[in-house]
């Protein structure tokens, strides 16, 4: 048996560069140039094959030797960084303020950089082809749809995300089957009224009055419309209504999230908030219309793909090391690519003080031995399985 973990370890400081090298200039969205830059520097440098997408994803190639194999895996790496002003004091953070991998996307990045040197060190381990995509856009929800368009999913059978899991111990693994993180929704409702005197409330119709009306309603959708074992979570998180303290609001807009992990909730949420948003103000003399952004479904891990990551990670860090993921309101577009091929999305510990997001989380940089070693592992399983080894 290979020994993945000694071999990561002898990447361990370059990968570690690389990393704090991604971090100190992130990138934002779809636009990720600085990062692709690195990204092709290293695969040049490694004479690894890949390509660019239309909308700015890189795309490495490795082919196995060890026979023929029509079979191919997509491993996915998140690139992008957040809006966010760094406080960590780190002396590698960012040089511009407003920036900054709060989400562990530049460890995931430098973890499948390092993959792609073994994998392709390695290449006689396995049959078939691993495409290694480095994608944009995942913190606006935009980056997954962008690389299903131009064609990523093409000819796929499996595909394998990480992400850090800043709760967990250095280096273990968390993982399950089935619903693992939520769909995300994003909504906006606009309540039409008629603006009077705040003396004379008789002559208009209250745009505040029928938009709290709806805040209470929405709160029933939760609690008596849908099935209690498997409830959505829906949030209003902004209520903006009125110019001055002695006029009747003409207009109050609502802006808020749902989370799902039911596929059949997930499909019924839309018709439900939008007859609260159309019904519920014509009570009060008033109008609604509801606008409604899919960003992405629930992430669904299939159980035959779970099974080789666990029998993959009892290989590289033991059966001790492995956990068992609880599910999260947290959204990610990788559950788009689930549409197209059985997925599997797992947790790598990564032993910081604080959640992701936070301007102070700090991962623990030996966490990407393991993640290294993790993306090396399931991909020889994995096409070793599809080719029927």
């Amino acid at each position: 048996m290979i020994d993945l973990i000694r071999e990561c370890e002898d990447l361990y400081e370059e990968i570690v560069s690389i990393r704090r090298e991604l971090h100190a200039h992130p990138d934002l969205g779809m636009a990720c140039e600085n990062t692709v830059q690195r990204i092709t520097d290293y695969l040049n440098r490694e004479e690894i094959p890949y390509t660019i997408t239309n909308h700015g994803g890189v795309v490495a190639e490795i082919e196995g030797t060890k026979g023929s194999s029509d079979k191919v895996i997509l491993m996915r790496s998140d690139m992008d960084a957040l809006p966010l002003v760094e406080e960590t004091g780190l002396p590698f953070s960012p040089a511009e303020p407003g920036r900054m991998h709060a989400c562990g996307h530049d460890l995931h990045t430098a973890i499948m950089l390092g993959a792609a040197s073994l994998l392709k060190r390695h290449c006689d381990e396995f049959a078939g082809k691993v495409h290694l995509l480095f994608q944009p856009g995942e913190e606006t929800s935009e980056g997954a749809r962008a690389m299903i368009e131009d064609g990523v999913m093409e000819n796929i059978s499996m595909v394998y995300g990480l992400h850090m899991d800043p709760n967990a111990p250095t280096g273990t693994l968390r993982v399950k089957p089935g619903p693992d993180w939520a769909a995300v929704d994003r909504f906006t409702i606009k309540v039409h009224g008629k603006s009077s005197h705040g003396a004379m409330p008789h002559k208009g119709a209250d745009a505040i009055v029928a938009a709290s009306a709806v805040v209470q309603a929405i709160q029933t959708i939760v609690s008596r419309e849908c099935d209690p074992i498997v409830p959505p979570l829906i949030t209003v998180g902004s209520f903006h209504s009125g110019t001055t303290w002695n006029i009747i609001s003409d207009l109050a807009v609502l802006e808020g999230t749902c989370r799902s992990f039911d596929s059949e909730v997930y499909e019924e949420i839309p018709s439900l908030l939008e007859r609260v948003a159309v019904e519920i103000p014509k009570a009060y003399g008033c109008t609604g219309e509801l606008e409604m952004i899919r960003k992405a479904p629930p992430v669904i891990n299939d159980p035959k793909v779970y099974e080789i990551v666990c029998s993959s990670a009892r290989k590289v860090i033991g059966e001790d090391q492995i956990q068992m993921a609880k599910q999260e309101m947290i959204g990610e577009d990788f559950a788009l690519f689930e549409n197209y091929a059985p997925v599997c999305f797992v947790h790598l510990g990564g032993g910081a003080d604080y959640p992701l997001h936070s301007s102070h989380v700090i991962f623990q940089e030996e966490s990407m031995k393991t993640g290294m070693a993790l993306e090396v592992q399931f991909a020889i399983d994995a096409l070793a399985y599809l080719n029927g080894e």
